[in-house]
């Protein structure tokens, strides 16, 4: 047996071909910084390699950070290999560059939240994770 950690466990990727990651490291570093165990995947994820990980590493939350115009595409793509690897229960998160009309878009594919890059505060950031997310010791 197994047991769980009691803490928060988010993924943090970069999916597609996009090299800005200096807010996704920022982001990282704040939840790290609020007792949070993060993984960053690194740049130019695809979305079986995210979703691998979030296997491997049983994580409670991704959140995908996008700054290419790709974000519905990639996201969809993502929230699929989630499903495929038998993830369906992890919550989604993105930011990146996303204009306001396209948010409730992204929530009907099965985003939690959408954090735009200029428009969201780390501690809200912070906030609505521990507000969705109950971790809690499970044996397996």
């Amino acid at each position: 047996m197994t047991e769980k950690s009691a803490n928060i466990r988010v993924l943090l990727a970069k999916p597609g071909l996009d090299s800005h990651d200096a807010g996704v490291k920022t982001v990282a570093f704040a939840l790290r910084d609020a007792g949070m165990e993060v993984v960053y995947t690194g740049l130019r994820q695809t979305a079986e390699q995210i979703a691998r990980v979030a296997l491997q590493e049983d994580v409670d939350v991704v959140g995908l950070s996008i700054m290419s115009g790709a974000y519905m595409v990639l996201t969809q793509k993502v929230i699929r290999a989630l499903r495929a690897a038998g993830r369906q229960d992890v919550l989604v998160l993105v930011g990146g560059q996303i204009p306001k009309k396209d948010i409730p878009k992204l929530k009907e594919l099965g985003v939690g939240e959408v954090f735009p890059t200029g428009r969201s505060r780390l501690q809200d950031i912070v906030a609505y994770i521990r507000n969705n997310v109950q971790p809690g010791t499970v044996l397996a």
